[in-house]
């Protein structure tokens, strides 16, 4: 009887403690280590940061070489031209923070096995529920944009006594709850905080992509790239909410477009490989996923809300030489 009541104890244990060594073993050992190492290249990141470099020289260089003219001189000649220009400026502003961190935390979600034709759309399918995501926003925006124009913040020209016009003001705000999302699913990929997808996820597995999306659309909310601006103010002096959705959505889509495509041929080039790899241990999809959106959410945060309050007089951030 002792024995029976020995390996009961023995096997209750051992159940007990059985799913805790599975969960850790899901995860980085050093998972403080990894947010804290996260948040230091988010913050190098933003203090080294040059607006100037990623809008001026490659956000007007890649629409003026696309469009054929002088995209933030050369006023938008008709609906058409409108379109076109959305698209194009889209694609100019594809460097974008968020970006990045997207599709570096759905590389572990894309396909990995099969022929050419399968990967292709096994990648896809993540790639377009962030699509959706991205849409739905961008969408809505741009209707109750060309609705309201020139009342909204973002298309202001008015300034605060410190200089800080009213659009930058919007894009601190925006930009700051945009990076503390990041930071959060970077918490919860590495199970520090609940995760706010795992009920939802059971029903629709495809609820975190499209959430992500939405975070991209988002950045349109805030965005002050002068082409964008320049978009934004055409679309709100036609005041046709259709309109104004559909050229924020093909702004929308030209912005992930081209990281679409790096991630497709990314994954077809390595036939898989480069997949296999992020997801043969599933402590390294976490780091993965979590590494991503930290970096990036703080990034976003300490670059919106300590740096860019810094350059107008309030508060201190260190920058490089060059800004």
């Amino acid at each position: 009887m002792a024995r029976d009541r020995t390996a009961r104890v023995r096997g209750g244990t051992a159940g007990h403690l059985a799913p805790r060594a599975t969960a850790s073993a899901d995860l980085p050992r050093r998972r403080g280590l990894v947010v804290l190492l996260s948040v230091l290249a988010g913050a190098l990141v933003a203090a080294l940061w040059s607006f100037r470099f990623v809008d001026g020289v490659i956000g007007d260089n890649v629409a003026n070489t696309l469009l054929g003219y002088d995209a933030k001189h050369t006023q938008i000649g008709g609906l058409v031209a409108g379109t076109l220009f959305a698209f194009v400026s889209g694609l100019a502003g594809t460097f974008t923070a968020c970006n990045v961190a997207a599709f570096g935390a759905i590389a572990p979600m894309a396909g990995a096995g099969g022929d050419r034709p399968v990967r292709i759309r096994e990648t896809l399918r993540p790639v377009s529920r962030i699509a959706l995501g991205a849409v739905v926003v961008s969408g809505v925006y741009g209707a109750v944009g060309a609705m309201l124009g020139e009342r909204l913040p973002q298309l202001s020209t008015a300034t605060t006594a410190s200089g800080l016009p009213p659009r930058l003001a919007q894009a601190s705000v925006v930009f700051g709850v945009i990076g503390l999302a990041f930071v959060y699913l970077g918490l919860a990929a590495l199970r520090l905080v609940p995760d706010p997808f795992a009920r939802l996820s059971r029903r629709f597995p495809q609820a975190r992509l499209v959430v992500i999306g939405a975070l991209i659309g988002g950045f349109l909310v805030g965005r002050p790239f002068p082409l964008f601006h320049k978009l934004f103010e055409y679309a709100a002096q036609t005041r046709n909410p259709f309109y104004g959705a559909a050229v924020f959505v093909l702004q929308s889509l030209g912005n992930i477009t081209l990281m679409a495509l790096l991630f497709v041929v990314l994954v077809h080039a390595t036939r898989g490989r480069f997949v296999r790899w992020a997801t043969a241990r599933p402590s390294r999809v976490a780091t993965i996923t979590a590494v991503a959106f930290i970096v990036v959410g703080a990034f976003t945060f300490l670059y919106w809300d300590l740096r860019l309050p810094a350059r107008f007089g309030y508060g201190w951030f260190p920058t490089a030489p060059w800004e």
